[in-house]
């Protein structure tokens, strides 16, 4: 049982597929930055709200009170409809989907480019030299 895990746990696909996880790990932090840090604050300057993360409808609230943040709601037991979030879920997944397309588009291209560059003939093997000779020696003729 050992030795098949070793196998599985050492085969070429699972350290690819593990290298890949650990960097769209990485990546999902960039981007995460990328919308809190840029495009929301844009997106927010253009709208007028400051940060979709508190954009909310109270469903029920027990207590009566107005609250500032979805948190703040949420500890006091209000149920909330946090449609604020879904935004930003939405517009992180759009960069993340752009984000890739960009990357495969050039994967791509470059990949493309290596299939187009014209390989160097393979030498001619020695039959081929031989019949070349007598081909030529009976055109002599």
């Amino acid at each position: 049982m050992l030795r098949e895990f070793k196998e599985f746990a050492i085969k070429g696909n699972m350290v690819d597929m593990a290298v890949g996880i650990i960097i769209g790990a990485a990546f999902g932090t960039v981007v995460t930055s990328l919308v809190n840090d840029l495009l929301m604050p844009v997106i927010s300057g253009i709208i007028g709200t400051p940060d979709f993360s508190n954009l909310f409808v109270i469903l029920r609230n027990p207590t009566g009170a107005a609250f500032p943040s979805v948190k703040a709601a949420r500890d006091a037991g209000a149920v909330v409809l946090a449609f604020g979030l879904l935004l930003n879920a939405i517009i992180a997944f759009l960069a993340v989907a752009v984000a890739l397309f960009f990357l495969v588009k050039v994967v791509n291209r470059m990949r493309r480019q290596e299939e187009a560059a014209p390989a160097a003939p393979p030498a001619p093997s020695e039959e081929v030299k031989l019949l070349a000779e007598i081909r030529d020696l009976l055109r002599r003729r």
